[in-house]
């Protein structure tokens, strides 16, 4: 059984830094794309910034220059640096991740984290 787990979130004032990470266990074969999404308050949920399996990356261009994205293949792990951040960031934060997974046999799903709690306070 495959799970992502999020962990870094908090309350931070702005200007502040955070950084979030995600690590995936389970019987995995392979992670192929990786990204960070928000949902704020009434809002539909967003992509922030995405990860392929080599390395290339793209981000929302609200957070251009301000987040970076990045990943271990090593730990199976995602992370996402913050920095200069906004009250208008506050939001959770989930991670996705496209993964092939299996024992005997192998199939690829998307699985999502269960979110972690970003406060930016003015």
């Amino acid at each position: 059984q495959v799970r992502l787990v999020e962990s870094g979130g908090g309350l931070v004032q702005a200007g502040g830094s955070l950084r979030l990470s995600c690590t995936a266990s389970g019987s995995i074969f392979r992670i192929n794309d990786m990204g960070w999404y928000r949902q704020a308050p009434g809002k539909q949920r967003e992509l922030v910034a995405a990860i392929t399996s080599g390395g290339s990356t793209n981000y929302a261009d609200s957070v251009k220059g301000r987040f970076t994205i990045s990943r271990d293949n090593a730990k199976k792990t995602m992370y996402l640096q913050m920095n200069s951040l906004k009250p208008e960031d506050t939001a959770v934060y989930y991670c996705n991740a496209e993964i092939k997974s299996g024992t005997y046999s192998y199939s690829t799903s998307e699985y999502w984290g269960q979110g972690t709690q970003v406060t930016v306070s003015s």
